[in-house]
C-alpha cells in the first residue's frame, strides 16, 4: 500500500466518524521514522476510541498493516501507528494542550475537497453549457 492510498484511506476512515480538524502532515523530510502525520479531534472518549478502530478496519481491509495502538484505555488520545504514517486522534482540549501541529507543521498535505453542486453549476454556465436536470414528473 503505497503512501498517498493510505493516507487517504486514513483522512476517509477519520471523516465516516464525523472526526473534525483532520489535518495531515509531510514529514518525509524530517529526521523521524515515518512520512506522514495526521491529527484528528473527537468529541468524547467514545468517538476518539470508535475513529481509532475505523482506521484500524479501513487499513486492514486496504491490505495494509497496523503496527500498534496506544491510548484506547483512556480515550482522550489514541496514537495509531501504521508504519509509515502516524496518526494522533484527540479531544480538542488535549489538542490544544499539546499542539502537535506547531511541532509536525513542516509542510500540510492539502486535501482535495469535493466540489458543491453550486459550483459545478456556475462552471457549466461559464462554458455555455446548461447543467442537466431530471425531467419532473
Amino acid at each position: 500500500m503505497d503512501i498517498r492510498s493510505k493516507q487517504k484511506t486514513v483522512v476517509a476512515a477519520l471523516e465516516d466518524v464525523k472526526g473534525h480538524d483532520i489535518m495531515v502532515f509531510n514529514t518525509a523530510r524530517m529526521p523521524t521514522m515515518f512520512e506522514r502525520v495526521v491529527i484528528a479531534s473527537g468529541s468524547s472518549n467514545t468517538q476518539v476510541r470508535a475513529l481509532a478502530d475505523r482506521v484500524r478496519e479501513r487499513i486492514e481491509q486496504a491490505g495494509g498493516r497496523v503496527y500498534g495502538v496506544e491510548g484506547e484505555s483512556s480515550g482522550e488520545w489514541v496514537l495509531v501507528d501504521l508504519g509509515d504514517v502516524v496518526v494522533h486522534i484527540m479531544h480538542p482540549a488535549v489538542r490544544s494542550f499539546y499542539n502537535l501541529e506547531e511541532v509536525w507543521g513542516a509542510k500540510v498535505v492539502k486535501l482535495k475537497a469535493a466540489k458543491p453542486a453550486a459550483k459545478k453549476k456556475k462552471q457549466a454556465a461559464k462554458r455555455g453549457s446548461a447543467p442537466r436536470r431530471r425531467a419532473r414528473r
